[in-house]
C-alpha cells in the first residue's frame, strides 16, 4: 500500500547513526599516504523515503582540487565542494561513489528512495564483520508502529531487539542476506504493514587464513620449524587489530599473540601432529581457523657408531680398570644403548658406558655395542679386548736330576713360566752374562768350561711402554770326569809325585852335603887367621886349620857384606873407587856345644 502523506526524519536516530559512521570510517580508512576516499552518508540509512534529502560527503588526503562524483561507473561530475544532495528528484537512486583529490575511488553506497508505508533500513555504509549493526523498521512520516516483526527471507528472527530495531553484533559472514520487517501501523485506516526486501551484505574483515610451514611436513627431528598463520586484512580495515593463535591437534601451542610467526627450535617426535591457527579480534568477535597441515617428524637413522677406549685400543694388564664408550656420529633420540661381547648370547650391560675394574684374563674378547632410537639400530666396529698376564714364576728344568755332569755328556737347559701372556722371550745368563735366547739352551756335549751358574730372564710386553719381566732361581752347573778316567788321571798324579819326592829328596841330601862341607872349610880358617892381619889377595887359599880346642866342634857362618851409601848421593857425584869390604868372622859355637850366656849376643865391630 502507498503512502498517503510525507514522513518526518527522526533527529536523534539520524545524529547517532551519522556519528557511527564516521567513527567507523575514520577507523576503516585512517592510514597515510593514498588511501581510499571516504564516502559518508548523513543521515547513513538506506532505503529513504521519496520526501527526504540526505548529503552525501566526501573526505580524502585534504589536497585541493574538484572531487569526482560517479553513479555505478559513470563520472556524474565534477565540483569544488566535497558534497552534494541527492532526492528522488536529484540525481536518485543509484550506486554512489566519489573520488577525493589525491586519494583513491571510495566503496560505494548504495542508496535507493521509496513509497512504501514501512521501510526496513540498514548502515548506508560497507559491513565489516565484527561491527554492530542496528536494522531499523520504520514507518513513513515516523508514524508510531508496534508489533515489529523482523525476518530474514521467510525466517522470523527472534534476536534481540529494541522496539524498532535489530542488532546484529557481532555481524559474521552468515548474517548476509535479504531482510524485511513486519509491523502495526498505528494510523487510522492503515495497519499491519510489512517491508521490501533490503539486502545486508557482510564483507571480511580478514580472509581465512592460510597455515604455512617454512621447511618440510616431514622434518627431521631436532630440525628447527617456522610456522606463519597468513591472512589479508581488509582495504577498508587495514590497521585492524588482529591476534593468532596456534593450534597442534585442538591444543594451543603458541599464542594469542600479534605475531603471526611461530617458531619451534628443536622438533622432536611429540612435536608430530595436525597443526592449524586462528585469526581472531582482540574481543574474539571474529575468529577465523585455517585448514588443517600435517607435520610429521621423523627420527635421524642411528649411524656411525664406535666404542672408544680407556687404555686406548682395549689392551690392559691384569688387574687393570677397563672403560668402554659407546658414541653415535648421527641420529636422533632418545638413544639406548647395550654392550656385547663374541660368544655370550645376553647383553652384558646397558647404557652409554661399560665399565670393569679389574679385569681378568677371561675378560679377553671382541665387544661391540649397539644404539637404538626405537626406530632405527647400528651396530658399533668390533673392538677386541687384550688382557696381558704379566710372565711369573721363571724355573730351569733339565733332564737330570742333579747339577753335577759328567763331561762329554749332551745337556739341554730348558726355561718355562707358570703365567704369562704369549710372547714370551727367554734370554739365557751364565756366571751373569748374557749366553744365548729362546726357551732351550742347548750346551751340547759338556766339559770343564761349561761349569757355572745359569739363570734365564722371562719378558713379555704390552705395547712398548709396559714390559714385565721375571728371572728364574740361579741354577749352579759342575762338570764331573768319568770314574776309568779319573783313576788313570789319579795313578799319573800318584806317579809323578813319587818321583818328585823322590828327586827333592836327593837334592835336600846333597845341598846338605855340600853346606856342612863348606862350612867347615870356612870354620878351619876362621882360627888361623889374624882378624887384624890385612886380607889376603884374592885367589889365595889358605890352608885350613881347626880351631883350638875345638876342631870339629864349631860351625863357620860366612856372609857377605855389601857397602853402599847413604843417602845424599846423586847421580852426579863422582862414585867412589871400590874398596874391599871389611869382613869380620866370628866363631860360634856349634849347637850341641853350651853357651856360656844365654844372653850373649853378637855384632860386627868396625
Amino acid at each position: 500500500m502507498q503512502r498517503t502523506g510525507s514522513p518526518t526524519s527522526t533527529q536523534q536516530h539520524a545524529g547517532m547513526a551519522r556519528s557511527m559512521a564516521l567513527l567507523l570510517w575514520a577507523q576503516a580508512l585512517g592510514l597515510t599516504g593514498s588511501q581510499p576516499s571516504q564516502l559518508t552518508l548523513d543521515p547513513p540509512w538506506t532505503p529513504v523515503f521519496t520526501s527526504e534529502k540526505v548529503m552525501l560527503r566526501c573526505q580524502g588526503s585534504g589536497a585541493p582540487g574538484p572531487t569526482k562524483w560517479y553513479i555505478g561507473q559513470r563520472l556524474q561530475q565534477q565540483i569544488t565542494s566535497n558534497y552534494i544532495y541527492v532526492s528522488k528528484n536529484y540525481l536518485g537512486s543509484g550506486s554512489y561513489r566519489c573520488c577525493s583529490p589525491g586519494a583513491e575511488l571510495s566503496p560505494p553506497i548504495t542508496l535507493r528512495f521509496s513509497d512504501e508505508w514501512l521501510v526496513l533500513q540498514v548502515p548506508a555504509r560497507v559491513l565489516l564483520e565484527g561491527d554492530t549493526v542496528p536494522l531499523r523498521c520504520r514507518a513513513w512520516d515516523d508514524i508510531k508502529i508496534t508489533r515489529v516483526q523482523f525476518f530474514r527471507e521467510q525466517e522470523a528472527l527472534g534476536g534481540p531487539s529494541r522496539g524498532t530495531e535489530l542488532l546484529l553484533s557481532p555481524l559474521q559472514l552468515q548474517h548476509g542476506g535479504r531482510y524485511r520487517c513486519r509491523a502495526i501501523v498505528n494510523k487510522l485506516f492503515v495497519q499491519g504493514q510489512e517491508s521490501a526486501l533490503v539486502p545486508v551484505v557482510v564483507q571480511e574483515l580478514f580472509s581465512v587464513p592460510v597455515l604455512h610451514l617454512k621447511g618440510p611436513a616431514k622434518p627431521p627431528e631436532g630440525a628447527p620449524l617456522a610456522l606463519g598463520c597468513l591472512s589479508q586484512p581488509s582495504p577498508l580495515r587495514p590497521l585492524a587489530h588482529l591476534q593468532h593463535v596456534f593450534y597442534r591437534d585442538e591444543v594451543v601451542v603458541g599464542g594469542p599473540q600479534d605475531s603471526p610467526q611461530l617458531q619451534l627450535p628443536a622438533v622432536g617426535l611429540s612435536d608430530s601432529g595436525n597443526y592449524s591457527c586462528e585469526v581472531r579480534t582482540e574481543t574474539a568477535s571474529v575468529r577465523k581457523h585455517s585448514a588443517l597441515v600435517t607435520v610429521t617428524v621423523r627420527r635421524v637413522p642411528v649411524s656411525g657408531v664406535f666404542l672408544v677406549a680407556q687404555p686406548p685400543k682395549g689392551q690392559v694388564v691384569e688387574g687393570d680398570r677397563l672403560v668402554l664408550r659407546c658414541m653415535v656420529g648421527a641420529g636422533t633420540g632418545p638413544l639406548s644403548f647395550s654392550w656385547h661381547r663374541h660368544g655370550l648370547a645376553r647383553p652384558l650391560a646397558t647404557g652409554p658406558r661399560y665399565e670393569l675394574h679389574a679385569v681378568q684374563p677371561q675378560d679377553s674378547g671382541r665387544y661391540h655395542c649397539t644404539a637404538t632410537n626405537g626406530g632405527t639400530a647400528a651396530d658399533s666396529l668390533p673392538l677386541w679386548v687384550t688382557v696381558l698376564v704379566p710372565v711369573a714364576n721363571a724355573t730351569i728344568t733339565m733332564a737330570r736330576t742333579e747339577p753335577s755332569v759328567p763331561a762329554g755328556e749332551s745337556l739341554n737347559l730348558t726355561c718355562s713360566v707358570e703365567a704369562g701372556t704369549a710372547p714370551v722371550t727367554f734370554t739365557w745368563l751364565r756366571d751373569g752374562q748374557q749366553l744365548g735366547s729362546g726357551p732351550v739352551l742347548s750346551l751340547g756335549a759338556v766339559g770343564p768350561t761349561h761349569a757355572g751358574t745359569y739363570q734365564c730372564l722371562a719378558t713379555n710386553h704390552l705395547g712398548t711402554h709396559r714390559i714385565f719381566q721375571v728371572r728364574s732361581p740361579v741354577l749352579t752347573l759342575s762338570v764331573t770326569q768319568p770314574r776309568q778316567e779319573r783313576w788313570q788321571q789319579g795313578t799319573a798324579v800318584a806317579a809323578g809325585l813319587s818321583v818328585s819326592l823322590l828327586l827333592l829328596l836327593l837334592l835336600a841330601a846333597t845341598v846338605g852335603w855340600h853346606l856342612c862341607r863348606r862350612h867347615r872349610a870356612a870354620a878351619g880358617k876362621s882360627w888361623d887367621r889374624d882378624p887384624a892381619a890385612p886380607p889376603e889377595p884374592e885367589g889365595h887359599q889358605p890352608e885350613p886349620r881347626a880351631p883350638p880346642g875345638a876342631a870339629g866342634d864349631e860351625e863357620v857362618l860366612y856372609t857377605h857384606v855389601v857397602v853402599t851409601e847413604r843417602g845424599g848421593a846423586t847421580s852426579r857425584s863422582r862414585p867412589a873407587p871400590p874398596q874391599e869390604p871389611t869382613v869380620v868372622y866370628a866363631v860360634l859355637p856349634a849347637p850341641h856345644v853350651r853357651l856360656r850366656l844365654p844372653s850373649d849376643t853378637y855384632e860386627n865391630v868396625p
